[in-house]
């Protein structure tokens, strides 16, 4: 029974997966941040 679910799970790809969705989470709110923060005076 325990050797048909452990290899079901992939903690590499799912590892990577996580860490390529947090970096492009954190970009996009520096780029929010960024935005919200920028002057328009001309």
């Amino acid at each position: 029974m325990l050797n048909t679910v452990i290899p079901l799970v992939d903690w590499g790809m799912g590892t990577a997966i996580i860490v390529v969705f947090g970096v492009v989470c954190v970009v996009l709110v520096a780029l929010v941040f960024n935005m919200v923060n920028s002057d328009k005076k001309k």
